[in-house]
């Protein structure tokens, strides 16, 4: 039965550091753009809480530079709660 809690990334053996996940280097930097809710036309589901993020309703786009193509749109707070996770 799933708790809902994250995985943590497990230390490598070699150096005692955490391998990077998407957000936090494995694809290069990520640029994180804040949409404005006049800017928010469409329903997106955030990957920190698997939550809709409505249209009309502020949020964050994360986008790493090198895949621009797994983007994803955070609510603010969990994009928050990521970064201070694995940043």
């Amino acid at each position: 039965m799933a708790t809902g809690k994250k995985p943590d990334k497990k230390p490598s053996p070699k150096t005692g550091k955490k391998a990077p996940g998407i957000w936090s280097g494995l694809y290069g930097t990520v640029e994180v753009r804040r949409i404005q809710p006049y800017q928010a036309l469409k329903t997106y589901i955030c990957p920190g809480c698997h939550q809709e993020i409505p249209a009309g309703m502020g949020h964050n786009v994360a986008v790493p530079l090198d895949a621009p193509d797994l983007r994803r749109h955070w609510h603010y707070a969990c994009w928050d709660g990521e970064v201070k996770t694995h940043g």
